[in-house]
């Protein structure tokens, strides 16, 4: 999408009697709530905001202090193309500079401080593994190759492992991928498709995480609390604790109708009643539902129950085939869960470890290990990051927060013998350290310096489970009047989810076509059409190497307009 199309969206007749009601209060629904504002002309006081918990941000959160500890549940990887996220996040004030957008700081820091990798695989208690290369075979190029030129369709609802051949899964691309997206052998090849033809222009910085872009502070401090104000200033209400349970329609043959909320509110039933003019905008799924913690002494209890947000998108599915079909995404929890933890450390020689891990500072404000750093040997498959620090807004300067997560929570640890799910806090950390290469005498010493929350997601990577064409619905089902779909359980064409955008290019895309308003949702970013980028990807999968039959096309093309095409 050009400039062209970036125009000022006209105001449509009759949006002052509109009403709009968005449930959940993830990044998706505030987004929505700033689009209807922004482009849809529409008053802030008209936008509801149902939101269960007595706090919004959804996925993106961050929570805690120095005392206490500090929480993340994860973060979402960033980059330049995300449009969506730029187009909103380039239109909403900064907190600590009112004249400078979101957009505007983001840019500047990560100008200022790069992001790249020092020492992305680790194995051995410590000592830094070549990460130089993808190490594909061309049995595996042919592979990828095979996979970028197959219709989703054809693949239908095939696994990672059942594309690949068994040699690909031992790969350091593979080991890349699935620690930097949390994909794991048994979720959708069509999802991985869609990541290596969304992400082909990074794949020459693969190994060093170069390309990445990240927040000054964690997510929720960086973009929600922004949108948060913004939504306020602009007179948006926000109604939490707030459980809505169902939502009804009318349906007929050619057209869909959202009619009615039901939701339950200090404890009592209530309903509300929805007209044609009125607009409804439903967040279905959860990747964070259920989420449980620990402490430094308990392991975090896996919930197996189903939860209220996708107990909503069954009841809604149930009305209709176009809303969905839940149960291809939250079925079968033991291959959708894993367990992360944050780590609090004050004052600490934990800071010693890092500077002779990495040669940075992690006090100087820089991202100290440029992205995750990934045990390979790790029988858990443990990553960590320290990023920029401090991580969040009130954090004290003597204080670094260090995020982790394993792929394998049901795997023996190698120092600790025991489950990733079972272990403690501490129980974490001691593997963590020895998977560092830390001796036992400090780490003792670290151990007394830290406090380590840990967190079990049941539906982390519930939206990677195999699927096939109508599994997730529409943003806007066909028919529909006045009701949208959001978040990482609909269906959007060409992009990816597990990330920001897709929550935000959801958003974009409901109000837009609801209002129908004179103004084009910004294209996925098309790099896999871009010849040079697909030539500097192969030659990437080649180690840099020749391709074949290189020499004898250059020589072919010499002198000619083509010549620089390789």
């Amino acid at each position: 999408m050009g400039n062209y199309q970036n125009n000022n969206a006209l105001k449509i007749e009759g949006i002052e009697n509109k009403k709009a009601y968005l449930i959940g209060g993830g990044i998706s629904s505030l987004s929505a709530a700033v689009y209807l504002i922004r482009d849809g002309h529409m008053d802030g006081k008209n936008i509801t905001i149902l939101e269960r918990k007595n706090i919004v941000g959804g996925a993106l959160d961050g929570a805690g202090n120095e005392k206490d500890g500090y929480i993340i549940r994860g973060g979402r990887e960033m980059e330049e193309h995300y449009e969506c996220s730029w187009d909103l996040f380039g239109s909403i004030p900064s907190i600590e500079n009112p004249e400078r957008t979101i957009l505007d700081e983001f840019k500047e820091l990560n100008i200022k401080d790069p992001n790249e990798s020092v020492c992305r695989l680790l194995e051995n208690n410590g000592e830094k593994a070549d990460s130089s290369t993808l190490g594909l075979e061309e049995k595996h190029i042919k592979q990828l190759g095979k996979l970028f030129l197959a219709t989703e369709d054809a693949l239908g609802n095939i696994t990672v492992e059942q594309f690949f051949d068994d040699s690909f899964l031992e790969t350091n691309m593979w080991l890349y991928w699935r620690t930097m997206f949390a994909f794991e052998t048994w979720h959708s090849v069509v999802e991985m498709k869609r990541y290596m033809e969304r992400f082909i222009h990074l794949l020459p910085g693969m190994n060093k995480l170069k390309g990445i872009l990240f927040s000054k502070y964690n997510q929720y401090d960086s973009f929600v609390l922004p949108l948060i104000e913004y939504l306020e200033s602009n007179g948006v209400n926000f109604e939490k604790n707030t459980l809505v349970t169902d939502v009804d329609f009318e349906i007929t043959e050619n057209e869909k109708t959202a009619i009615a909320i039901h939701l339950v509110k200090n404890n009592k039933k209530e309903v509300i009643n929805i007209s044609k003019e009125d607009l409804v905008f439903i967040t279905n799924g959860s990747m964070t539902e259920n989420s449980t913690l620990g402490s430094m002494d308990k392991a975090p209890v896996l919930n197996r129950e189903s939860g209220a947000v996708w107990d909503l998108w069954k009841n809604i599915a149930k009305k209709d085939k176009a809303f969905g079909n839940p149960e291809a995404f939250c079925g079968d929890i033991d291959k959708t869960k894993w367990e992360s933890f944050t780590m609090t450390f004050k004052d600490s020689k934990m800071a010693d470890v890092l500077r002779d891990l990495t040669g940075n500072d992690p006090y100087d404000g820089t991202g100290t290990t440029g992205s995750v750093v990934t045990f390979k040997d790790s029988n858990w498959l443990m990553s960590f990051t320290c990023s920029r620090q401090p991580h969040f807004k009130n954090q004290p300067d003597d204080v670094i927060v260090l995020w982790a997560y394993g792929l394998f929570p049901d795997n023996i640890g190698d120092y600790v013998k025991k489950k990733m799910s079972d272990c403690t806090g501490e129980e974490l950390l001691i593997e963590f350290l020895y998977h560092l290469g830390v001796n036992e005498n400090l780490t003792n010493e670290i151990i007394k310096e830290a406090i380590v929350i840990p967190v079990m997601m049941p539906y982390v990577t519930s939206h990677f489970m195999p699927r096939v064409k109508g599994d997730r619905p529409e943003v806007v089902p066909a028919g529909s009047t006045n009701f949208a779909f959001l978040g990482q359980f609909t269906e959007i064409k060409n992009d990816c989810v597990f990330t920001v955008e897709y929550s935000i290019r959801s958003a974009i895309t409901g109000v837009y076509t609801l209002l129908d308003l004179d103004k084009k949702v910004p294209e996925v970013y098309p790099s896999k059409y871009d010849v040079r980028t697909l030539a500097n990807a192969t030659k990437t999968m080649y180690s840099g190497k020749p391709l074949p039959g290189e020499f004898i096309i250059k020589k072919l093309l010499f002198n000619t307009s083509l010549e620089g095409l390789i």
